[in-house]
C-alpha cells in the first residue's frame, strides 16, 4: 500500500512516499481502509524532532495523526465495530499511521462518523476537535456566561474551539487577520481583534479564561487580559510540570525538565495572578462520539482550508508550514473521500 513514511528527523526530505506492507488488525484493533487524513502541526514537529523528549518512535514508520474511512476488518476481541462501519479516529500517538491507504487502530480510539460529513470533513476533526474539547470542557471548565478569549481563531483548532465555546454558553473573543474575520464571525465569535495591527493587552481585559493557540508574545499578552485567578490553557507555549504528570504520565526527570523550561513563563503568569497550563490532548473514541453528536445536532461543523491527493502530500505540508491555513488541510486516498453515507454500507 502507498504511505507517507517518516524516515528520520529533519526537514521535508525526512518524509517520503513509499510502498509498505498493509497492516493487520491485532487484538482489540480495527483495520480501516483510509479515505482521508488530516494534517496537523504536530506532524511536522514530529519530523523535526521537536517532540522526541516525549515520544521517540522507531523509524521508519508511517506518519499521520487522524483519519476517516471504512472498517475493512476487525481483530480478535473487537466488540464496538463491524466491517463496513464509517469511522474516524485520532490514532495512537506512538504508532501513528494515518497517512496510508490502510491503518490498524485500537477500537477505543475510534468512533462512528456523523452521517452528514464526507470522509474528508470527518478526517479534519479528531485531533483539533479533541484538543479544543478537552481544553475548554476539562481544563477551563467553560460555562454559560463566561468571557473566553481564543487566540488564532481561524486555524484548525481555533475554528472548532470557537464553536465549542459558544456551545458551552460563553462570550467569545478571538484574534484573526482581516482575511479571517468573516470566517470566525460566521462560527460565532462575538468580537474579533485584528492581530496585524492591535495589541490585545491594550484593547482587551476582564476575561474569565483563555485558550492560547499561538504562543510567543501573544501568550504573554494573554496573561494581562485575564481576571486574577483565571487560567490560560496553551497548546503553543512551553510544557510545564502538569503536562508531564497529567497528560503524559512521564518519568520524574521530564517533570523536572518541564519545570525548568517553563519557569520564566510561569513566573510571568504569576505576576499577573493567573494560572498557566500546557495541554497535550489524549486520543479518545468516547470524546469523538461526543463531537460527532454535536455535528449531528448542527452545533459543530468542520472547516476545510484545502485538500490534496496523497500523491501531493509534500505540497500539502508545504502549505501547512506556511501557517496561513483557514481551517484544516486534508489529504485524500480515495475518490470516495467526498462521499456521504448515502449508498454506503455500515453504521454512521
Amino acid at each position: 500500500m502507498l504511505a507517507y513514511v517518516l524516515t528520520g528527523y529533519g526537514g521535508p526530505e525526512a518524509m517520503e512516499l513509499q510502498d509498505v506492507p498493509k497492516p493487520i488488525a491485532g487484538p482489540g484493533e480495527v483495520l480501516v481502509k483510509v479515505f482521508a487524513a488530516g494534517l496537523n502541526p504536530v506532524d511536522y514537529k514530529q519530523r523535526e524532532g521537536a517532540v522526541r523528549l516525549i515520544t521517540r518512535p522507531r523509524m521508519p514508520l508511517v506518519a499521520g495523526s487522524e483519519l476517516a474511512g471504512i472498517v475493512e476488518a476487525v481483530g480478535p476481541g473487537v466488540r464496538r465495530f463491524a466491517t463496513g462501519d464509517r469511522v474516524f479516529a485520532r490514532v495512537d500517538k506512538a504508532s501513528l499511521g494515518a497517512f496510508a491507504e490502510h491503518a490498524a487502530v485500537h477500537e477505543d480510539l475510534v468512533a462512528l462518523m456523523p452521517r452528514s460529513l464526507s470522509y474528508a470533513e470527518a478526517a479534519s476533526l479528531p485531533l483539533a476537535g479533541l484538543t479544543a474539547l478537552q481544553a475548554l470542557r476539562d481544563e477551563l471548565k467553560v460555562k454559560p456566561g463566561m468571557k473566553v478569549f481564543i487566540s488564532g481563531g481561524a486555524g484548525g483548532v481555533g475554528t472548532l474551539a470557537i464553536q465549542l465555546a459558544k456551545h458551552f454558553g460563553a462570550e467569545v473573543t478571538t484574534t484573526a487577520s482581516p482575511r479571517g474575520e468573516a470566517l470566525v464571525r460566521s462560527l460565532g465569535a462575538d468580537a474579533v481583534v485584528d492581530y496585524t495591527k492591535d495589541d490585545i493587552a491594550t484593547v482587551l481585559s476582564g476575561f474569565d479564561a483563555a485558550l492560547d493557540l499561538v504562543g510567543g508574545e501573544t501568550l504573554e499578552q494573554t496573561f494581562k487580559i485575564l481576571k486574577p485567578g483565571s487560567t490560560v490553557v496553551s497548546i503553543a507555549g512551553m510544557p510545564e510540570p502538569q503536562t508531564a504528570l497529567k497528560d503524559l504520565g512521564a518519568p520524574a526527570w521530564l517533570t523536572v525538565l518541564f519545570w525548568a523550561a517553563s519557569f520564566g513563563l510561569r513566573g510571568r503568569a504569576r505576576e499577573e495572578k493567573v494560572k498557566y497550563r500546557y495541554l497535550f490532548m489524549h486520543p479518545s473514541g468516547e470524546d469523538l462520539t461526543a463531537l460527532a453528536r454535536l455535528v449531528t445536532e448542527g452545533r459543530l461543523k468542520p472547516v476545510l482550508d484545502s485538500t490534496y491527493p496523497l500523491e501531493k502530500i509534500a505540497d500539502a505540508f508545504a502549505a501547512l508550514e506556511q501557517g496561513r491555513a483557514k481551517g484544516k488541510i486534508v489529504v485524500t486516498m480515495d475518490s470516495r473521500a467526498w462521499a456521504h453515507s448515502a449508498g454506503f454500507p455500515g453504521r454512521a
